[in-house]
Formats: C-alpha cells, sequence, structure tokens
C-alpha cells in the first residue's frame, strides 16, 4: 500500500494464489459483520434477522435484514458466495474468454433505505469471480440523498478518496467518473443520486476503465492516463479491503448529523416519490440483479435492496427555487464533490 501519487504494484504475480477463494469469503463474511455491527449500534436495539440459504446449483448465501429500526425504514446486508458450470450470459457478454468454464463468486451488497427523509439511501456492493483463468474483483459505494446537503455528500466523496488514493492516484478519479456513468437512468436521463466510486473487472491488466461507454469520461480520463502497470491479485484484493473497511467512516456521520432532524409529510412523499427512482434502477439496470436471477440465486435476498414504500406521480415537477428543485439542479448532476468547498453550492 502506497500514498505516492505514483504507481506503486506488484509486477511478480499476476494470479490468483491457491486460497484466494477462502480469503476474499473470509473478508466479505467479516465485512458483512462489520457493517451489520455497526449499523446495530447506531439503532440501539433493532437488530438484524439473518435467513441462511443455498442454492441448488452449488453455493449459498447469509441474508440480513433490518426492518423498522429507529433509524432505518429497511436495510439489508447480504453475503452470497455461489458456483456452477454455466455462466450467464450477463457475464459472458462482457469476459467471452470465459466460455467453457465452471465460475466461482462471492461478495457482499448492502442497500439501506432509512426512514429520514434527510438521511440518504446508501449502497455497497464488493464482489470476486473466478472462471477459469479469468478472475476480477469488482464494487463501489453511492449515496442517494433526497434533500441536498453539500457537506454529506463531499464527506462520503472524500472518505472513499483517500481509500482510493492510498493504493493509486488515478483510482478515485476514474471510479468516480465510472460510478457517475453506471448509476445513471437513461430513461430519465438523471444520475441516481450523488455517486460515490464503482468499479468492475479490475484484474492483472493495468487498465482501470473496463465499461461499456468507450467515449464516455470514465473512458476519456482512463485513456489519458494510460495503463498503470501490471497489478497482482494481492494488490487488488488490499485495495478492495480498504475500500470496504471505509463505508462505516462515510456513512456514519452523515446518520449521526442528519437523524434528529424533524420532517412532516411534504418531505416523507417526496423521499417516497425519489425512492421509485431507485426501483427503477434496480429492476432496470442494475447488473447485480440480473445477475443474481440469471444464476437462479435466492430472489428474495436479491430484491432486498428495494424500499418497503415508494409511490409514483405523473409529471412531477419539484417547486421552484425549493430544497427539492435544487436536488434535481445541482445533486442529480454530477459534481466534483471530493473538492467542494461551501462556495461552491
Amino acid at each position: 500500500m502506497t500514498t505516492s501519487s505514483t504507481p506503486q504494484v506488484s509486477t511478480t504475480n499476476t494470479l490468483p494464489p491457491s486460497d484466494s477463494r477462502e480469503r476474499v469469503s473470509q473478508f466479505m463474511r467479516s465485512l458483512q459483520d462489520k457493517i451489520c455491527q455497526g449499523l446495530e449500534a447506531l439503532e440501539g436495539g433493532a437488530t438484524f434477522r439473518e435467513d441462511s440459504w443455498e442454492r441448488e446449483d452449488g453455493g449459498g448465501g447469509r441474508s440480513r435484514v433490518l426492518q423498522n429500526g429507529r433509524i432505518l425504514e429497511q436495510g439489508g446486508v447480504n453475503f452470497s458466495e455461489v458456483w456452477g458450470n454455466t455462466l450467464p450470459p450477463s457475464i459472458l457478454s462482457q469476459r467471452p474468454e470465459a466460455q467453457g468454464h465452471g465460475f466461482y463468486a462471492t461478495g457482499t451488497s448492502m442497500v439501506l433505505h432509512p426512514r429520514n427523509p434527510y438521511i440518504p439511501t446508501v449502497h455497497l456492493n464488493y464482489r470476486y469471480f473466478e472462471a477459469g483463468p479469468v478472475w476480477w474483483f469488482g464494487g463501489g459505494a453511492d449515496l442517494t440523498p433526497y434533500y441536498p446537503f453539500a457537506e454529506d455528500a463531499a464527506h462520503f466523496h472524500r472518505t472513499f478518496k483517500a481509500a482510493c488514493d492510498a493504493h493509486h492516484a488515478e483510482y478515485y478519479p476514474v471510479f468516480k467518473r465510472w460510478c457517475d456513468e453506471y448509476f445513471y437512468l437513461k430513461h430519465r436521463g438523471e444520475t441516481r443520486g450523488v455517486g460515490g466510486i464503482f468499479f468492475d473487472y479490475q484484474d492483472a491488466s493495468g487498465k482501470l476503465y473496463n465499461g461499456p461507454s468507450p467515449t464516455g469520461p470514465a473512458a476519456q480520463y482512463s485513456d489519458q492516463v494510460g495503463g498503470i502497470g501490471t497489478r497482482s491479485w494481492e494488490d487488488i484484493f488490499a485495495f478492495v479491503q480498504e475500500c470496504g473497511d471505509a463505508f462505516l467512516p462515510a456513512y456514519t456521520p452523515i446518520i449521526e448529523r442528519r437523524q434528529g432532524m424533524e420532517y412532516g409529510d411534504r418531505e416523507r412523499n417526496f423521499q417516497l416519490y425519489r425512492r421509485g427512482r431507485y426501483v427503477e434502477f434496480n429492476l432496470v439496470y442494475d447488473r447485480g440483479t440480473i445477475f443474481g436471477l440469471q444464476t437462479n440465486g435466492r430472489t428474495e435476498s436479491i430484491l432486498m435492496s428495494l424500499p418497503p414504500l415508494v409511490r409514483w406521480e405523473y409529471c412531477y415537477q419539484p417547486e421552484p427555487n425549493s430544497p427539492e428543485a435544487e436536488l434535481y439542479e445541482t445533486f442529480l448532476k454530477p459534481q466534483d464533490w471530493a473538492n467542494w468547498s461551501p462556495s461552491h453550492v
């Protein structure tokens, strides 16, 4: 690990170690434990229900859901570890060289839907995949506020930027842009929230952006940077662990700032309306949802990301100069949150 802006990556071993699956699985389980324990401490009473499940084709997982808490209206933190002989189309379309191999996948995913409209919804996912000679890590975390608090967005981004910078100075600039690109509702012309970081297909190559938009901002920035040198499995695993451990420091202070704010029907109705965007994204675009359904995962666990209550409204328009309008005009457009100062927003 390095804090230098100069790439410092290992060139000694681009293959996974023999115990790669065991080590990643153990980390993903411990990340689930750590996050659940931290959230239960904030709740001060409500606890997660755990359901263990097995997948007929191989593997299983443990799903933890907290409902009707003081802070969380519903939150799910899932661990899964699955394997099989048939790769889903969503993987083969991106990595055709995996064709003909059995696969192994493990990860932790989380979506938290707070009760108070002033506390943002948040999502996290970190995952690992092997198929024959092919392996990669993916993941990230992003924030979806309902009301515009720039200091919350800035804190979230700065925390993850620090985690990225500890491993390579170009990680955050690429993965932040990739997050803005990925969590975008094309049919609405808006981002899902204020983003965070997102990355996928991170393997031994030095290529940072491996997404579907070769002319987008993430790809353009990645191309300017060029390759960052060969990375070992250990390099990328260490980076993923740092990002996973950054979640509670990134989100807990936001809960603590907003949990006591009073709200009324207007704020609650707007929160429920904006939750509809979360449903739209997860059912139309989210690759984790698609992968889970294509590999015969546990449906209840896959769809735990959906909010417990939601509403739609025909042709909604926020009132001019309102907090709701500010959300649309500023917060649902990509911003340089890591360098935000009070004079910017």
